[in-house]
């Protein structure tokens, strides 16, 4: 293959900038491993970029809508451009949350009890038993998330504040929170993330260096250290994923319940993220990682 890649970044969902991080990290490690490089920044021309610049392979950096829910996948297919992790199908089933969820569910992942509710339900009244939260059916990066706890009033959301008209209320899980980074269908490993000051893991959690401590491996009892890697595996599979993903547990040590949250297939690449991370702890540089997503490239995904 010739090894000539264009890095997608950007694109116009609430994640563009946590995608142009993960991007210029992307090309920077991809240009170190000795690939010819160009950085794209998505907009509506992207169609035409492409068939100007005529890559060999296309590195998807994108998050949220339109990068990481089966669009710019689709427009990959049409262009007849093998690109990277996950395909049109699994992207946008991983994207919408509750549909996610039934599909692991079935296949044995333990998952939280959800309803899907308009904005504005969720914001005149309470829709589930506290503590709950809500979250976008379709976005990530924790943004639009609120976690409702007892005694407080429903959130008053923003007409605009989600991506989507609906919301998921999922119950709330205590305890810790996990992640297992996925490489070519084998689990790699995971990690606790401990928020600072006992917050939650948030945008700025996850993205300001200090806002959160990296437990790398996660020490953890091993039955539910074994059913984490297992899980992110059959989640990985069921949804039907491609190349690299991340699934995010809760587990409550209090009760022993471990919970599934969501796949991720479009994982994070930028300074402070999960799976370069998980993947250094296994032996794997940043240059060996984004090669190995480079050289699982496809059309048909």
């Amino acid at each position: 293959m010739d090894p000539f890649v264009a890095v997608l970044m950007g694109g116009t969902s609430s994640e563009r900038s946590v995608s142009l991080s993960s991007g210029h990290a992307c090309a920077e490690g991809l240009a170190r491993a000795g690939y010819r490089v160009a950085r794209v920044e998505v907009r509506d021309d992207i169609a035409e970029k492409l068939l100007q610049i005529r890559p060999s392979v296309v590195f998807n950096a994108l998050h949220g809508t339109g990068g990481e829910d089966g669009a710019v996948q689709g427009l990959l297919e049409n262009l007849r451009i093998p690109y990277t992790h996950s395909g049109v199908m699994a992207s946008a089933l991983a994207m919408h949350k509750i549909n996610a969820k039934h599909v692991a569910a079935a296949h044995g992942v333990p998952v939280a009890e959800s309803i899907v509710v308009s904005a504005a339900d969720a914001s005149a009244s309470h829709v589930m038993q506290l503590p709950y939260v809500l979250k976008p059916v379709a976005d990530g990066s924790s943004c639009g998330v609120h976690i409702v706890r007892s005694g407080e009033a429903p959130p008053q959301l923003a007409a605009n504040e989600a991506e989507s008209a609906d919301v998921m209320a999922e119950r709330y899980v205590p305890g810790r929170e996990l992640t297992c980074a996925v490489l070519g269908g084998k689990a790699l490993g995971i990690i606790e993330i401990v928020p600072k000051d006992g917050a939650w893991y948030d945008f700025s959690a996850k993205y300001e260096i200090g806002g959160s401590r990296h437990i790398c491996p996660a020490v953890l009892p091993p039955d539910i250290e074994k059913k984490i890697l297992r899980y992110s595996e059959i989640a990985h599979r069921a949804i039907g994923c491609r190349g690299v993903t991340r699934s995010d547990f809760r587990h409550d040590p209090d009760t022993g319940e471990l919970i599934w949250l969501e796949i991720n297939t479009q994982p994070g690449m930028t300074p402070t993220s999960l799976l370069p991370e998980i993947a250094a702890y296994n032996g794997l540089t940043f240059e060996n990682l984004v090669s190995w997503i480079v050289e699982d490239a496809s059309l048909r995904r």
